[in-house]
């Protein structure tokens, strides 16, 4: 018996596909044991699942992948994040992505976060806009107190778990954020059409991924980071676009979006590209504002 689950395209449901990408071991050639060592942290020589293109809908994904119920097991294993991107930069890259909705006009209603961290988006929600209610879904409890300390005196109720959004009232959402999630999940389009029902008319879903058409995909070929085991499926502008526009949404914008990152962590990263180890850059921490494998997606609830 396999330790994998087998699956379609999770948009489409077509099971017709063409190889892609795969690193060199193939992940699903191991064994679950076997790759936990790989599921977090930087390797010489990544693992990870075999990416296929759906010749349904173009979309780039895992036919073989954790089961829902390893996968929350890996996640809850998971050791804290200590990578050196300051949080200065952390907070300018998301205060760039509420700019977006900000400019979009999406300021009021109900805001919705599935997976919002320390709530870097929510802080610039709660000062900038004038959301009646915070509804907040994040499962590390560890970090509800920071989360809910960035919603200030705003009204804001915290849960753990970010498949059931069920306490949210329906129609009731004017700006629903997801920043990095969506390609962690299983199954995008029941979430997608799930948010929807949330999103009064006219409301606003923001979305941030990574864009496997990027040029820093292209440059770096399989060492680019996206390809690793939290990834089930990644996505291009016009997959994401059919994705939304499957589960009911309208006006989809895509564009390329600004991360900020310090310039040590930069050339950190283009050393490992290349095999590199670097464990200090005599660098000024100064960070850069760089528009590289990321995109940012608007859409409107029909």
């Amino acid at each position: 018996m396999s330790d994998f689950l087998h699956r379609a395209c999770p948009a489409c449901g077509s099971v017709e596909r063409a190889e892609e990408a795969h690193s060199p071991v193939r992940a699903e050639a191991m064994t679950l044991e076997a790759l936990r060592p790989y599921w977090s942290g930087l390797f010489s020589e990544k693992r990870f699942f075999t990416y296929h293109r759906c010749a349904g809908c173009s979309l780039l994904y895992n036919p073989v992948f954790f089961d829902g119920a390893r996968l929350g097991e890996l996640y809850s294993s998971m050791a804290p994040n200590m990578e050196a991107v300051s949080n200065d930069a952390i907070a300018a890259t998301q205060r760039g992505y509420f700019d977006a909705v900000a400019a979009d006009g999406a300021r009021d209603g109900g805001y919705l976060e599935i997976g919002p961290d320390t709530g870097h988006i929510v802080r610039e929600a709660a000062q900038r806009g004038g959301f009646a209610h915070f509804w907040l879904f994040e499962p590390n409890r560890a970090i509800h107190d920071a989360l809910r300390a960035s919603a200030g005196d705003r009204p804001a109720t915290l849960l753990t778990d970010m498949e059931d959004l069920s306490p949210v009232p329906e129609g009731s959402i004017g700006l629903a954020v997801m920043v990095h999630v969506l390609d962690h999940l299983l199954d995008p389009l029941a979430m997608l059409a799930q948010i929807r029902t949330k999103l009064r008319p006219g409301g606003t879903l923001l979305i941030v991924t990574h864009n496997e058409k990027s040029l820093l995909r292209s440059l770096m070929g399989v060492r680019w980071p996206p390809f690793c085991l939290q990834h089930p499926e990644l996505y291009n502008p016009a997959t994401i676009a059919a994705l939304l526009d499957r589960a009911g949404y309208a006006d989809v914008e895509v564009t390329r979006s600004r991360n900020y990152f310090p310039l040590p962590f930069l050339a950190r990263q283009a050393a490992w590209t290349v095999g590199i180890k670097l464990d200090r850059v005599p660098l000024p921490e100064v960070s850069l504002g760089l528009r590289l494998g990321n995109m940012l997606t608007l859409a409107k609830a029909g």
